[in-house]
């Protein structure tokens, strides 16, 4: 079965001076359902549809399916999304023998900037780059499905 295993991580300094790679993404939520949702995603003109399950208690470990399709298809398919959408610009960072994406997040979630880690194995070490702040992996409330609706600008300030 395909296990996706990342960390989560607040972005607190500069990275784009070390991105490699950078792409807007748009998604949509066809169900956004706590343990199981399916996501439809733009990236760069290629469609892709995406099916997670339920997070590990730590909130580090799932099931992850994901196809890519036509862009039609998946423009078909944003309009049976849920109401929001995600929109953010995904920079790719390297460090050490890992890759951080880093999300730069628009609209009701403008301010946010998260960086995601995909690791082999739960307890696998990784270079942390001098951008990464708090690590907020299994806070419900940063998982992209969760930010469609109740964006960061509703957060009152911590």
């Amino acid at each position: 079965m395909p296990r996706e295993i990342e960390r989560k991580f607040l972005v607190t300094g500069e990275y784009k001076s070390q991105a490699f790679a950078h792409s807007r993404i748009v998604q949509g939520y066809i169900c956004s359902a706590r343990g199981r949702t399916v996501r439809v995603r733009l990236r760069d003109g290629r469609g892709y549809l995406t099916i997670k399950g339920a997070s590990d208690a730590a909130g580090m470990s799932r099931y992850e399916w994901e196809k890519e399709i036509s862009r039609e298809e998946a423009e078909e398919l944003m309009k049976l999304c849920e109401e929001g959408v995600i929109d953010k610009t995904r920079y790719l960072v390297r460090s050490g023998s890992h890759v951080f994406e880093v999300d730069e997040f628009y609209g009701d979630n403008e301010g946010l900037v998260m960086a995601e880690v995909e690791l082999a194995s739960e307890d696998e070490p990784f270079d942390r780059p001098a951008f990464i702040g708090r690590e907020v992996t299994g806070d419900v409330r940063y998982y992209n499905s969760q930010l469609m609706k109740h964006p960061y600008r509703e957060w009152k300030q911590e």
